[in-house]
């Protein structure tokens, strides 16, 4: 994004600008840190913060990120000298307040570079939706981590109180406030669940009237979102408002948390599996094979939620899957498409291994995250060419584990009848002509019993003891059914069509 949209996200509480050589609209791509002690490590484009050097001791330091080609270098205590430096070495100056944190801005920095998708959709962009709730509560935003850390924050013309001030600069608010909030259970009730918490002002603390709300996702706290009233009172729908905020801000959290792991290497393994990139390619960004043995396992979480908490769910069931992946293969890839995580195991040996690591991840994301997963391992093809196979082996099986199965993990070998029948179904199901209309007349009392006496083999005692009635009560139902029941056919069909139903 360019030089001023970041500064207009961080504002005038942290940094000024002193010269711009090129204009505010220089694109920044990166956030680096520059030490005199070090080699500089500087690429086109990046937010330079120099670290340690201040006055001429600073001036090496701009002359380098200025020929490396950086968008901008950020200073404490800028001078004339420093200036001229920066206007002769074509890159923007920015002077940092003394008070403020190097790390501390760094992070915010950082915050306000955001990832874009494919589409050109911004996600996790947190300070453009600070200053949305700030629009829809009347009031001044921040929004913090668990650890009360400020990851972005509102603009805003109205005086700010001592606590927001030292958040906003990475110091700690004042300790008796902040022991007031702990004796007041308020942090409790923030990280307990989406009540919205009203915290009154105390004019000698310094400290204004504010709202205030919990970041969830499912039961997991994520953050906090502080509304300080300014000027004016705050919006007559303020707390409504921010009660919705804080569920559209846990999206963007969980998002800005699988950012760090690699797009690139995600996009890798979509384009394999999906027959846009051949297996050469994809080897050599990866250090595998092609010619060696691969595996796809496919994983998706069981259960229902809400939206927040299944991304929650999902982004650690692909952190851990991940982790397990690597130990296991250095090359291997995992990416999710579709509601559900695939993971490419090349260069092996065999597959009895893949089996006994996907039981392994379902296991651990059941006993240490409370996941529920379900897994399917597709065939160890013998090259990556043939990944894709591997993976539409695995989307069978999982299919059929959606619709049947009650197992954790299986292969086609496990469970190949069922994936067969499901599969019939599902191509009857697309056609409705192919139907028996007396077996959509049957009601669901002889449905049921209709379908335990064929899958007993015409075994009355058994059906009867399935459904717990009376073997006569079972034998009365069969009566009332409008079919030749000693037709194989009619039977054939009768039970695909049941169920189907």
């Amino acid at each position: 994004m360019s030089l001023r949209q970041i500064l207009i996200a961080l504002g005038d509480p942290l940094v000024e600008v002193e010269v711009v050589p090129h204009g505010l609209e220089t694109e920044v791509r990166d956030v680096v840190i520059m030490d005199p002690d070090d080699a500089p490590d500087v690429r086109p484009g990046d937010l330079v913060l120099v670290i340690g050097a201040r006055g001429r001791a600073a001036l090496p330091l701009i002359r380098a990120a200025g020929r490396a080609g950086a968008a901008a270098v950020a200073v404490k205590e800028s001078t004339q000298l420093l200036e001229q430096a920066a206007i002769d070495a074509g890159v923007a100056l920015l002077n940092v307040r003394p008070e403020v944190r190097w790390e501390h801005l760094e992070a915010l920095a950082r915050g306000v570079l955001t990832t874009a998708t494919d589409d050109g959709e911004v996600l996790g962009d947190l300070f453009a939706l600070a200053q949305t709730i700030a629009t829809l509560t009347g009031g001044i935003v921040s929004i913090e981590d668990t650890a009360s850390r400020v990851l972005a924050y509102s603009r805003s013309s109205d005086e700010v109180d001592e606590l927001r001030r030292l958040s906003i600069l990475g110091r700690q608010g004042p300790e008796p406030y902040l022991k007031m909030l702990r004796e007041w259970g308020v942090y409790n009730l923030l990280r307990s669940g989406e009540e919205v918490v009203r915290i009154d002002e105390r004019p000698e603390l310094g400290i204004r009237k504010r709202i205030a709300v919990g970041i969830h996702a499912g039961n997991q706290p994520l953050g906090t979102i502080w509304v300080q009233e300014g000027d004016t009172p705050l919006a007559e729908q303020a707390e409504r408002a921010l009660l919705g905020a804080a569920r559209v801000t846990a999206l963007h959290l969980i998002q800005q948390r699988n950012q760090p792991t690699s797009r690139f290497r995600e996009n890798l393994l979509v384009a394999l599996l999906d027959g846009r990139m051949d297996a050469a390619t994809v080897a050599g960004q990866i250090g595998a094979d092609p010619a060696k043995p691969a595996a796809v396992v496919v994983f998706a979480l069981r259960g229902e939620g809400g939206r927040t908490e299944i991304e929650l769910r999902r982004s650690e069931m692909t952190g851990l899957i991940s982790v397990h992946a690597a130990a296991y293969r250095r090359s291997a890839l995992v990416s999710e498409a579709g509601g559900r995580t695939y993971v490419l195991l090349p260069d092996l040996a065999g597959g009895a291994q893949v089996l006994s690591l996907t039981r392994e991840i379902v296991t651990t994301a059941r006993r240490h995250l409370g996941i529920a997963v379900r897994a399917a391992v597709g065939s160890t093809v013998s090259t990556l060419d043939d990944a894709r196979t591997s993976r539409q082996e695995a989307d069978r099986v999982l299919d059929a584990m959606s619709r049947d199965l009650e197992t954790d993990v299986a292969t086609l070998a496990d469970v190949r009848s069922q994936v067969l029948v499901s599969e019939t179904l599902a191509l009857l199901a697309e056609h409705p002509r192919i139907r028996d209309p007396r077996i959509d007349a049957l009601d669901a009392e002889l449905a049921k019993s209709l379908l335990a006496w064929l899958d007993a083999l015409g075994d009355v005692r058994a059906a009867a003891e399935r459904l717990h009635v009376h073997p006569n009560t079972l034998r009365y139902r069969l009566k009332r059914v409008d079919l030749d029941l000693d037709d194989p056919l009619v039977r054939l069909f009768a039970q695909l069509q049941l169920r189907m139903r």
